[in-house]
């Protein structure tokens, strides 16, 4: 699949994959931007997408920032729909309590990862189907590998507590 991106700064860099066979593309900062400790910045990528119907695209945070620096993105996944056609912004966040971050215009600040969509329809129903997971939610697996003995992972045990410290919490 072709995908038409447009340059809208004329020092802006095009989404490249680092790898041939990854799965998303790096996106670049436009501008620099100082990142204090705890503060977002909203970066221009200096591009723009002509995303068919039936695409969207997601930009998700790199790896390796948020390892070595700490920086990750607000909204991820951000989503880009398949009609706008405005520049892709990036909301960076600067996690560390102590350390400004420096952005410099072409540095890679995110990814981008292209996706298709299904057409769905919504239809509203007075009952669901069931499910072994049913309607437990956040943390409901825990975070313990199941046991020798053939447990569900995460399972609460007569005399156990719970992971965090109060039962139905999650």
């Amino acid at each position: 699949m072709d995908l038409a991106v447009k340059r809208l700064r004329p020092t802006a860099l095009l989404p490249v994959r680092a790898y041939p066979d990854d799965a998303a593309f790096d996106l670049h900062a436009a501008i620099d931007v100082v990142l204090a400790p705890q503060e977002r910045a909203v970066v221009p990528t200096g591009i723009a997408l002509g995303l068919p119907p039936g695409v969207a695209a997601l930009t998700l945070p790199r790896s390796g920032l948020a390892a070595r620096s700490g920086i990750t993105i607000l909204n991820a996944p951000g989503l880009i729909d398949p009609g706008y056609r405005g520049e892709i912004h990036i909301v960076l966040f600067n996690s560390d309590r102590v350390a400004e971050f420096t952005v410099r215009a072409g540095d890679r600040i995110a990814q981008l990862m292209v996706v298709g969509l299904l057409d769905v329809a919504l239809l509203e129903v007075e009952r669901l189907d069931d499910t072994a997971r049913g309607a437990r939610g956040f943390g409901s697996s825990g975070t313990a590998a199941a046991d020798p003995a053939g447990d569900q992972p995460g399972a609460i045990r007569p005399g156990a507590e719970h992971a965090s410290g109060a039962e139905g919490a999650g």
